[in-house]
């Protein structure tokens, strides 16, 4: 596998915050992210190992404990002995995904693999640490989770499940309905029944939990990595977590004054807030008792209570009884979820995607508040994985990352162009060329005649050169006519590398090319995420 490196910002949407965090910040911004962000270190060396001495703030009583349930949740000797590692003192790389459909999107198996690569680096290093995959079992959002993508002949085949779901139900509880084996047939086909396929049959049959199949899958995927899968929905863990949403509970009023300010902070800043943050936030959600619904409680401003979504007050004290009775009704957040992983488990480093760095510049103010200390937090391996024959296009035609990350039709032209015979190129750029150099001389000369005629002659030179630039997009538009192959060629680099006009680690299903290029593809994504994440990175496999 051979790699290029690319600033972070080649990927469209890249936020402020995050090409801040990855590339090289203003001094402006400097201090507001050395505040939100405290273990990071100065721009020329942004993420440190320091995390790797952290000591793990865990009594021994909790981490055996702990220990105990994870060890009931694994499947493989690895993850048992990883577990086993923990019992006996060792910290944690955590990361984490919701439970999506045969395994979610690339990016799902490079944030395990970052988390896999720390654990061993750290543990090389001399300070034993272990990998944690958490399942966010506990998100209601089906319409996140319920659907894969997988390459067809010519285009991207979405793999959609009809799976009943009540309004705010948590997503991995819901069993897989009979028709999910039509989906493994067909994902099957798609996969050109790779051995992958068989794990994909195993883990999602009818009658199992969503979280379930999931956490089979991914711990099949990584038998030989030692990753610990954690699905932390149950009572148990919630009670290992309950002092946690206890505090969140008695301090509601004012974890929200502190995260609308930190909004307020991020947003003067030109950065963006991840989650929406109003008077009413509680960053708790309520499961009911009847519906098993998981409804989001709200702040009654200048009132000592909260209100679910039904309208129904519930005191501190009421909240906090169902804690002790229940834990397992009480759910955290999206900004306090991390907070209540750091307190259940031994964390030393969390590894994230953008929506995560996000997430940590507002709960660096409730990690302060209830934990007293913050978790590092680093940028997980972000790449486009090239197959060897879309490689080879790219080369034939000269086409970089960034190139083929543009449109279709873009990429099309610009293949098109470069196909022109040396005679067209040559015509194109030496008119192009002469127009430039005389309209230069010409607008330069009107301009002082007279300021207005020298703007009108700028306009219409402006004019001609768009025209000019039509012309070769015209015959590179015949050129993609006249040539199947190069038009073949575009729509395949585009299929690949930029399906849906979306980054292809964010759209194609990581099984995609675990059935492409096997189990040697978990070792060699590790060993790419070994050093700081701070690029995007092409891997030619």
């Amino acid at each position: 596998m051979t790699s290029q490196h690319y600033p972070i910002t080649v990927l469209p949407h890249a936020s402020r915050l995050v090409s801040d965090l990855l590339g090289a910040s203003s001094p402006a911004s400097e201090p507001l992210l050395r505040r939100v962000f405290p273990a990071l270190g100065p721009p020329e060396s942004r993420f440190t190992s320091a995390w790797q001495r952290r000591p793990a703030a865990l009594t021994p009583a909790h981490r055996a404990r702990l220990a105990d349930l994870l060890a009931a949740q694994q499947r493989h000797p690895a993850a048992l002995a990883a577990v086993d590692q923990l019992r006996h003192g060792a910290s944690a790389v955590v990361t984490g995904q919701q439970p999506v459909l045969f395994g979610g999107p690339l990016y799902t198996l490079l944030k395990a693999a970052t988390a896999i690569a720390r654990a061993r680096a750290a543990t090389a290093a001399g300070h034993p640490h272990v990998p944690i995959f958490w399942l966010a079992t506990e998100d209601h959002d089906l319409a996140e989770v319920n659907h894969a993508e997988l390459l067809a002949a010519d285009s991207v085949d979405s793999l959609r499940l009809a799976i009943p779901h009540r309004l705010n139900e948590p997503i991995g509880a819901l069993a897989l309905p009979s028709d999910v084996s039509t989906l493994v047939v067909r994902a099957s086909e798609l996969l050109h029944h790779a051995p992958i396929a068989d794990a994909l049959r195993a883990a999602y049959a009818p009658g199992v939990t969503l979280g379930a199949a999931a956490a089979r899958l991914f711990a099949d995927i990584f038998a030989e990595e030692g990753l610990i899968v954690l699905d932390a929905s149950s009572r148990e863990l919630h009670a290992l977590g309950a002092p946690i949403l206890a505090s969140a509970i008695e301090q509601a009023p004012h974890l929200n004054s502190v995260l609308r300010a930190r909004n307020a902070e991020l947003i003067a800043s030109g950065y963006h807030a991840q989650v929406h943050v109003d008077e009413s936030s509680a960053s708790l959600f309520l499961l009911d008792d009847k519906t098993g619904a998981r409804n989001a409680l709200h702040l009654t401003p200048g009132a000592a209570h909260f209100t679910d979504a039904s309208g129904r007050a519930h005191s501190a004290a009421d909240l906090l009884a169902i804690l002790r009775d229940a834990p397992e009704r009480i759910s955290p957040g999206a900004l306090l979820r991390p907070v209540f992983q750091d307190h259940i488990l031994p964390t030393s480093l969390v590894i994230g995607g953008p929506a995560e760095l996000a997430y940590f510049a507002q709960a660096e103010v409730l990690y302060s508040a209830l934990l007293h200390r913050v978790t590092p937090i680093e940028h997980r391996l972000t790449a486009t994985l090239i197959e060897p024959a879309v490689a080879a296009a790219m080369h034939k035609h000269q086409v970089d990352l960034p190139q083929a990350l543009a449109s279709p039709d873009e990429l099309a032209q610009r293949i098109g162009a470069r196909a022109l015979p040396p005679e067209a190129k040559r015509k194109l750029a030496a008119a192009g060329n002469t127009l430039a150099t005389e309209l230069d001389a010409l607008t330069a000369w009107m301009n002082s005649m007279d300021p207005s005629l020298g703007r009108s002659a700028n306009v219409s030179a402006s004019k001609m050169l768009y025209q000019m630039n039509r012309l070769r997009r015209m015959a590179a538009h015949f050129e993609l006519q006249r040539s199947q192959s190069i038009a073949r060629a575009a729509a395949a680099i585009s299929l690949h590398l930029f399906p849906d006009r979306h980054p292809q680690e964010r759209v194609l299903a990581g099984v995609h090319f675990l059935a492409r290029f096997g189990p040697a593809l978990i070792p060699a994504v590790i060993d790419a995420a070994a050093t700081p994440c701070t690029t995007h990175d092409a891997l030619v496999l």
